[in-house]
């Protein structure tokens, strides 16, 4: 039996079960018998969110109905799970695993450029905390290829303040080497410099008051060079005009421990001036960084500006289209799960290049069309 593709159904098998392969079952599978393997759940999860569903009984609801769909891939002997069975089995996975088989699989699917910027920034799931206490959600740092527009791992605390902890785990899954890694103020530390250096890559660190005398320091070498190099970028767009002046000092034979932050070579200063058309308002907003790359004002401003993709892109997909904050999914590891679930759809629609439409729509194809929703599947 061949699929619509003309390619025998354990062809495309064979390739889904090579990147989760190690991803182990955590439910009884050595007593008794399960009626649902969990290569067919997953297969059946990742088709339904690149189609649309966003909860386990739309999941269960998208499975019967494509279940003839389904079983050109898997047997599904037993049919379709229930929303129960699914919500348990998520509650359960491992999520360091299925994060580790996530970046093995986005490995695969994409190629990081020289001098590629790689931005690692966190995210609270809102639907995931205990009603009345949004410190309690799940915070997730994820890293994210600016030009690839993918992410390539992440890691889930519990507390935005505990990214300290989570951004060396982050680098420790990925390949930076020759990348360029910008963190905000949080991953403005010193170890975490000399771990972007030793993996090969380079950073630009925001500098803020949570490193007081970095940041008096970096301030002090811009009230004494009158003339940095300068870059100015003006952007307009949604009603509003910004600029953007980047300067940058290579010299810094009069910044007191300098030598205590491994590879620096630079510091910046971004003014960003933003005018609202419809009512006139102006604001202005300065931030210093800290870079190991040469200092270059054009080229660390682009970098800096690159960083925001990781909110614009990634983040706000993630809220917005995949309505991530607004589903309730509390037990255990299920929000960190199908936020990993998400990333995968989120990549595969990023990588599709055959139908030029926003996301939303080409989820909507891949809910009607069986054909466009299997060749985005043998990606």
């Amino acid at each position: 039996m061949k699929n619509i593709s003309g390619q025998n159904p354990t062809e495309q098998n064979n390739y889904f079960k090579k990147h989760f392969s190690d991803l182990k079952d955590p439910r009884r599978t050595t007593k008794g018998h399960y009626y649902y393997p969990l290569e067919e759940i997953l297969f059946l999860v990742i088709a339904a969110v690149l189609s649309g569903v966003e909860d386990w009984t739309s999941i269960e609801i998208f499975g019967n109905d494509k279940i003839e769909w389904l079983r050109r891939f898997f047997p599904y002997k037993h049919g379709i799970p229930s929303h129960d069975v699914l919500g348990k089995l998520f509650s359960r996975l491992d999520p360091v695993k299925f994060s580790e088989c996530f970046t093995r699989w986005v490995n695969t699917i994409s190629r990081l450029t020289e001098g590629e910027v790689i931005a690692i920034d966190g995210k609270s799931i809102c639907g995931s905390g205990d009603t009345g206490n949004p410190k309690s959600a799940l915070h997730i740092v994820s890293a994210y290829a600016t030009e690839n527009k993918l992410c390539l791992g992440q890691v889930s605390v519990d507390k935005k303040h505990n990214e300290i902890v989570a951004i060396p785990k982050v680098l420790e899954i990925l390949a930076v080497k020759g990348c360029i890694v910008t963190i905000d103020a949080m991953g403005c530390q010193k170890e975490i410099a000399r771990q972007i250096m030793k993996q090969g890559g380079d950073y630009v660190l925001m500098v803020k008051d949570n490193q007081r005398e970095l940041k008096e320091q970096t301030e002090k070498l811009f009230n004494y060079y009158k003339s940095p190099d300068k870059n100015e970028t003006v952007s307009s767009g949604h009603g509003r005009v910004e600029t953007r002046v980047c300067e940058a000092i290579g010299d810094l034979e009069f910044m007191d421990e300098k030598e205590n932050w491994p590879g620096l070579k630079s510091v910046v200063r971004i003014t960003s001036s933003r005018f609202i058309k419809k009512t006139g308002e102006e604001s202005t907003d300065t931030r210093y960084y800290i870079s190991s790359l040469e200092s270059n004002a054009r080229k660390l401003n682009k970098v800096v500006r690159s960083h925001w993709a990781i909110e614009n892109n990634l983040h706000w997909t993630l809220d917005v289209i995949f309505n991530e904050d607004r589903k309730l999914k509390k037990k255990d590891f299920s929000a960190a799960n199908f936020n990993i679930i998400n990333k995968m759809a989120l990549a595969i629609l990023e990588k599709d290049k055959t139908f030029k439409a926003s996301k939303n729509q080409k989820r909507l194809k891949a809910a009607l069309n069986d054909s466009y929703r299997e060749k985005l599947l043998k990606c």
